[in-house]
């Protein structure tokens, strides 16, 4: 019991200093803040890259009692 609430101080300890440092939520400053830009999905290589699969391909067992 003394342990646990020794660790139970010391973590509310740094919990509200942390808190105090925090900035407030109101206000996001600007480096923070996303741009608004479009971003193109569409490939610009001529062909996907192909992709290495190593091991058996995965298969779902629907019946638990067949292996």
């Amino acid at each position: 019991m003394i342990l646990l609430s020794t660790v139970t101080l010391c973590c509310s300890a740094v919990a509200g200093t942390l808190a105090l440092f925090e900035p407030m939520r109101g206000q996001a400053p600007d480096k923070l803040v996303a741009d608004r830009a479009v971003i193109d999905l569409t490939p610009r290589t001529p062909a996907q890259i192909p992709v290495r699969v190593v091991g058996a391909p995965f298969e779902p067992n629907v019946n638990p009692r067949e292996r």
